[in-house]
């Protein structure tokens, strides 16, 4: 009547129900999960430089420089159905050429597993902060978040605010020296 193969298929297939069904099963227990914690950004330091942007008819561009303490205890954010977080601090700010800007000044991967307790002082940007003009300087509302991005095992990849978060205030003047 049926045949070996025909056998096979038929209990492959149903394994493969089986896993789907169970997988389903991990993105349900965890999906509705809040995964906002705490943050605390602090400002230490905060210069700003005029140099030559190379992408325009030589004009010039600002690049900012910000020193920060960031501190959070991601541990809540960990469950069974998550197998690494994707940290990123980004600074958003409005222009009069631009009503929103963003730019992301530094990331980390943190496995589980690994410490998930953050504690970082005297972080430099990882990434240049460079705006497409000359919005940085004397900009009072320049606002650091920290976010993530978590990966679960199972399910969709949610895109997570810190609950805290900082306004700095960028200088009126350009940094003459050439030390950061």
């Amino acid at each position: 009547m049926n045949t070996v193969l025909s056998r096979a298929n038929s209990l492959f297939a149903f394994s493969l129900s089986v896993m789907a069904a169970l997988t389903f099963g991990c993105f349900v227990t965890t999906a509705f999960k809040d995964r906002t914690v705490p943050v605390d950004i602090q400002v230490s330091r905060v210069m700003l430089k005029n140099v030559d942007d190379f992408t325009g008819p030589k004009e010039r561009s600002d690049l900012g420089f910000i020193t920060f303490d960031v501190t959070a205890d991601l541990r809540p954010i960990f469950d069974w159905n998550v197998k690494q977080l994707f940290l990123y601090l980004s600074a958003e700010y409005e222009t009069k050429n631009n009503a929103l800007n963003q730019v992301v000044l530094w990331d980390k991967i943190i496995l589980r597993g690994e410490n998930t307790n953050l504690s970082l002082k005297d972080m430099k940007s990882k990434y240049f902060f460079f705006d497409d003009g000359n919005g940085l300087r004397g900009n009072k509302n320049i606002t650091l978040t920290l976010s993530w991005n978590v990966v679960p095992n199972a399910g969709i990849l949610p895109l997570v605010m810190g609950s805290g978060h900082t306004s700095v205030p960028f200088p009126d003047a350009y940094e003459a020296t050439k030390s950061y």
